[in-house]
């Protein structure tokens, strides 16, 4: 066996409706009282996060609100967020959301604390010093990002940067799928794909797949396909509600450790450049890059196949999922997304540039596989 670590968030609970509960269960566990909420204004405007507030007030803590957060934060909305954060004093960040918000409050409770810029701290394990208290609460079931160490960030007017670092980690992750009832159907069917993508790369992943980040990946992927047409199709379904966030959460840790690889690399263009959700935009690339993947992951596809299973071997599994991701009712072409056929060497050439994920990939891939990808899924 090859040595390899593994690390996750030192505190995970899990419970029905906890979210309103939140200021007893924090008070209890930390001695700050200064908390910001990072979240979306969607969610204020609904009513969700006045029970949230409640709770809190009710345990003396003071609280500020940065509600502003957007799909694919750019850098000047994260430099917003902790400049209201200074401002407050604020001693404890809260991330509220889905996994734009949570990636938002890991560098706020980074950058608050300390005088390192942003643009500093691109990269691997960049992040200097400590942070504040960070406790993340997902309302969706995809990103995982309550249990990784990684943040995203739109550094241009289409680009990426990620920021990879252990002080990202959370202190405590609050799973409390109630918050999720409200997905509409392609939302959940989206961040559950997305889910789903986060498991399969972690368990093909070419530099750090270990045995735990498998047996979590493998446990994840059931779950979620177990689960997935039945969220989308009854989103008050509390049963495969709590399945889907339990199985996004699972397969979060599996790539915080095992990194994921050419889905995401592909994926993020598309977000930059047509504005497609995260969750989407890997939903689409899937199948082209596992086929595309199949010469070297042959092995992997079969036995994540036989977890669900699909028989056939490698080529059943990629079947299977097409299937599963049709029965969903996301999108499965890029032109069906908005993705027009001229912007496809751009988004090639683009894709290139995410080195920190394709290196991952159990397969090498040039410029040109990269624009035969788009083809394909266009």
């Amino acid at each position: 066996m090859n040595t390899f670590s593994f690390n996750t968030v030192p505190s995970l609970m899990c419970e029905w409706g906890g979210a309103p509960s939140l200021g007893r269960l924090l008070a209890a566990r930390f001695a700050a009282r200064r908390a910001l909420i990072v979240t979306f204004a969607s969610f204020v405007r609904r009513g969700r996060l006045a029970p949230v507030l409640a709770g809190l007030e009710k345990e003396g803590f003071s609280v500020a609100v940065y509600d502003k957060v957007v799909a694919d934060p750019p850098e000047q909305l994260v430099q917003d967020c902790v400049r209201l954060a200074r401002e407050s004093g604020t001693d404890i960040v809260i991330g509220l959301g889905g996994g734009s918000s949570l990636d938002v409050a890991k560098l706020v409770a980074v950058l608050a604390r300390n005088d390192q810029p942003l643009s500093t701290i691109y990269g691997v394990d960049q992040v200097a010093g400590d942070r504040l208290p960070l406790v993340q609460v997902p309302t969706t079931a995809g990103t995982g990002s309550e249990v990784t160490p990684i943040s995203i960030v739109t550094t241009g007017a289409t680009t990426k940067m990620g920021v990879v670092a252990p002080q990202l980690y959370a202190d405590l992750a609050l799973l409390d799928a109630e918050l999720t009832v409200d997905l509409p159907p392609l939302h959940t069917a989206a961040s559950g794909i997305d889910a789903m993508v986060h498991a399969i790369e972690a368990y093909t992943t070419r530099l750090k797949k270990n045995p735990v980040s498998d047996a979590l990946a493998r446990d994840a992927l059931r779950i979620l396909a177990a689960n997935l047409v039945a969220a989308c199709r009854d989103g008050s379904n509390r049963a495969a509600r709590e399945a889907m966030l339990i199985g996004s959460t699972l397969a979060g840790q599996a790539f915080a450790n095992a990194p994921c690889a050419a889905v995401h690399a592909l994926a993020y263009p598309l977000g930059g450049h047509f504005h497609i959700s995260h969750g989407l935009s890997n939903a689409l690339m899937l199948g082209p890059v596992m086929r595309f993947n199949r010469p070297a992951a042959e092995r992997a596809y079969a036995e994540l196949g036989a977890v669900l299973g699909m028989g056939g071997g490698a080529e059943g599994f990629i079947l299977g999922l097409d299937a599963l991701m049709s029965q969903s009712g996301a999108p499965r072409r890029l032109r069906d997304a908005g993705v027009t056929a001229g912007m496809l060497p751009v988004l090639a050439a683009d894709a290139m540039k995410q080195t920190r994920l394709l290196q991952n990939n159990p397969v090498e891939v040039t410029e040109a596989d990269a624009l035969r990808l788009y083809e394909e899924a266009f």
